[in-house]
């Protein structure tokens, strides 16, 4: 089942690509929306009904450790049964 092993290989590889680039595009949206906080003026009610909608940074961020995650197990996996045949 070598191709097997590859094949997982490859998408642990995917995986944790997607998670790094997610991760990053959630910390550059914190560090946008937290850059933009003093240029404007301070608005109680877009604070607490979190309108307009954006994407939270916070689950951006998450996503991208969820994604990474995943992808070091199929890396685990892919190898295990990649070499170790």
């Amino acid at each position: 089942m070598p191709q097997g092993g590859w094949l997982i290989l490859a998408s642990g590889g995917l995986f944790l690509l997607l998670g790094f680039v997610t991760y990053l595009w959630g910390r550059r949206e914190e560090k946008a929306y937290y850059d933009s906080m003093p240029t404007r003026r301070f608005d109680v009610r877009e604070y607490l009904e979190r309108l307009p909608h954006r994407p939270e940074p916070g689950a951006l961020k998450l996503g991208g450790w969820l994604f990474m995650a995943v992808g070091l197990v199929l890396l685990i996996v892919g190898g295990v049964l990649w070499f170790g045949r």
